[in-house]
């Protein structure tokens, strides 16, 4: 994959094929459907290349393994990687690995590199693991030896989101501040806070601010509601350190790049937003 002429890179994407939508989220997709007020449309991998193929976009295929934690099937990096090599013009795709699987997460890590796929994402509250705890470290050592940026959910989750007891969902393993001793035990680790840490967002800009191994993706929320501290920074500090992302199929990619035209950014500010900073954490 080039990174000359695309219009954007989306950092943050959800296979949302048959295996994904009505196995690893069974029982999950309908709180956020009523959350993200948007219907998931089961697809392909073929038919979503030829979406962002059609709009010019890239996008980062993510992986899902939250078995051990809700007892639902994993979304394989094995089946990652075969839609990147069916899709290299439009799919790069990151692993999803459980620190709670302790060695066998590590051994899994080393495999995805080898099958081709480009970093990592962790969902701590769907995994049900703390970050800041260091028994999980020897995962993300790894992936600081391997190269891999981490994609980590964080803020509150349209997963579980207006149920009771959240369908058993511990928001607060992912606060943002739960990375902030992984980013300062690893500087070489590239951590991405998913979703603007949103509620937590200050918290998130801080950190951001402090550690320039820390950076932010704007997915989960449609451009126009992102938080006008996040756009503050956006267009100063941290220009550098943000990234695009959708968190499709919850929502549309046209959406977002039609409402994030209409910000308030400048050209150059856009261009690294929507493609830059994701082409260089990508290697592209």
């Amino acid at each position: 994959m080039k990174q000359e002429g695309l219009r954007a890179i989306d950092f943050h994407v959800h296979p949302p094929t048959v295996e994904w939508v009505d196995g690893s989220m069974k029982d999950y997709i309908e709180p956020a459907e009523r959350y993200f007020r948007s219907p998931v449309v089961r697809r392909t991998m073929e038919g979503v290349a030829s979406e962002y193929r059609e709009m010019n976009v890239a996008a980062v295929l993510l992986a899902w393994d939250a078995e051990m934690a809700t007892g639902r099937p994993r979304l394989s990096n094995e089946s990652v990687a075969e839609a990147v090599r069916q899709f290299p013009d439009v799919f790069v795709g990151f692993a999803s690995v459980d620190p709670r699987r302790g060695p066998a997460a590590i051994d899994q890590l080393s495999q995805a590199a080898d099958l081709g796929l480009s970093g990592a994402k962790f969902h701590p509250s769907m995994q049900g693991f703390d970050p800041s705890d260091e028994q999980y470290w020897p995962v993300f050592a790894k992936c600081q030896d391997l190269g891999f940026p981490c994609v980590f959910h964080s803020g509150t989750s349209g997963i579980g989101a207006r149920t009771k007891g959240g369908q058993g969902i511990r928001i607060d393993l992912s606060h943002p501040l739960r990375l902030d001793s992984v980013a300062a035990a690893f500087p070489d680790l590239v951590l991405i806070a998913a979703h603007m840490g949103y509620p937590w967002h200050a918290d998130l800009l801080a950190m951001a601010v402090h550690k320039t191994n820390v950076y932010i993706d704007t997915s989960g929320f449609a451009p126009k509601y992102i938080p006008t501290e996040v756009l503050r920074e956006m267009r100063g500090t941290l220009q550098d350190q943000i990234v695009f992302g959708s968190d499709y199929p919850f929502i549309g990619l046209e959406r977002c790049l039609t409402e994030f035209a209409s910000l308030d950014l400048s050209e150059s500010v856009m261009s690294k937003v929507l493609v830059g900073n994701a082409a260089r954490l990508l290697r592209l």
